[in-house]
């Protein structure tokens, strides 16, 4: 078998139905199996699709397991000479899988890859490519550094922003949002750490088969990350998941420093949630006033580049999302089905 295929999702049916709607349109010349981890979801996401899928696997948890720990549970079960780990808020083109297992076959030095992200407004995610948050290179993002200069060497190499994202380049850190992985290099490295529950799980994978001698790889082959972009990196959540991810990651690799790096994460996530905390309280307090409006009961199409699905296929409306002027943001519609999938809702017709 070429290639297993592995999506952990959450509470996330509609957006799963389409990552899994353009996923078997992609593997359609490529030997596949795909295993969907269900956390403990309550939308019926494995009642509803498991009928409309039944060439996937469905993994039923009856509770959260976190990402690293429902992803190895599929894992066990992997036929496939590549391993893909999948989000389920993602689309991919019926070429993506093909280009990106073509690239692993010819490049035998490869741990594993990840392709070019993007947002629904046709912008990349800096996600899409890393280098490993060494102690200086997670002060210089702390800080704020990398985010002022995007394109330096030495500031911006968490986002490795120097490079072109035209053309493949040896990276550091995959992100496990598509991370196409060599069984055999995982099988030597081990699986993912459950330790972290979310977050840094694939920097550490990603770091592990660097120190095995693998290279890992940045390829320009475009996929959308439906939701990628929605994440709430003030709220009291994000600051507390992520900065205990960078924690054990330090602990796991940089332990004899682990003490003197461990007290400046900690200020920044009291800074950071200081920070969230009186974002919020401002926005409460304009709501209260007034100035902010209430969203609408209605959600006008206007705003969006609606793409019918029946008559572009998902690499064409992934071409279109790369050139397009990032004024409006992308969204499917299923004429059949008859829903509109937006990156804020899902509206039936």
């Amino acid at each position: 078998m070429i290639l297993s295929v592995v999506i952990v999702s959450y509470n996330v049916k509609s957006y799963l139905e389409q990552c899994l709607c353009s996923l078997e349109k992609s593997l359609r010349n490529i030997d596949n199996e795909i295993f969907v981890v269900d956390n403990h979801s309550k939308d019926g996401s494995c009642e509803y699709l498991q009928p409309l899928h039944p060439k996937a696997h469905f993994i039923s948890s009856n509770h959260n397991l976190g990402f690293a720990r429902a992803n190895n549970l599929a894992i066990r079960r992997c036929k496939g000479k590549y391993i893909l780990l999948l989000n389920p808020d993602t689309v991919v083109g019926e070429n993506t899988l093909k280009q990106v297992v073509d690239f692993m076959e010819s490049h035998q030095d490869a741990g594993s890859a990840g392709v070019k992200m993007l947002h629904t407004d046709g912008t990349v995610a800096n996600e899409s490519r890393r280098g490993v948050p060494s102690p200086m290179t997670a002060f210089y993002k702390m800080v704020g550094l990398c985010a002022r200069y995007p394109k330096s060497h030495r500031f911006a190499h968490y986002y490795m922003g120097y490079l072109s994202w035209n053309e493949a380049h040896r990276i550091e850190v995959v992100s496990g949002a598509f991370c196409m992985l060599r069984h055999e290099a995982l099988d030597r490295v081990g699986l993912l750490d459950e330790d972290f529950f979310m977050y840094g799980e694939d920097i550490d994978l990603s770091y592990r088969l660097l120190k095995a001698g693998y290279h890992n790889y940045y390829i320009p082959v475009s996929i959308l990350h439906y939701k990628g972009e929605s994440t709430q990196k003030s709220s009291f959540r994000y600051v507390h998941v992520f900065y205990e991810a960078m924690l054990i990651f330090f602990r796991k690799h940089y332990g004899s420093m682990f003490f003197l790096l461990s007290i400046p994460i900690k200020i920044a996530i009291y800074v950071k949630a200081l920070t969230a905390l009186a974002s919020m309280l401002v926005q409460n307090a304009h709501k209260s006033m007034g100035l902010v409006s209430h969203k609408e009961d209605t959600l006008s199409v206007e705003k969006f580049l609606v793409m019918d699905t029946d008559q572009y296929s998902y690499q064409e409306i992934l071409r279109l999302l790369s050139a397009s002027d990032h004024q409006k943001e992308i969204a499917f519609f299923y004429p059949k089905q008859k829903i509109l999938i937006t990156p804020e809702d899902v509206l039936h017709f």
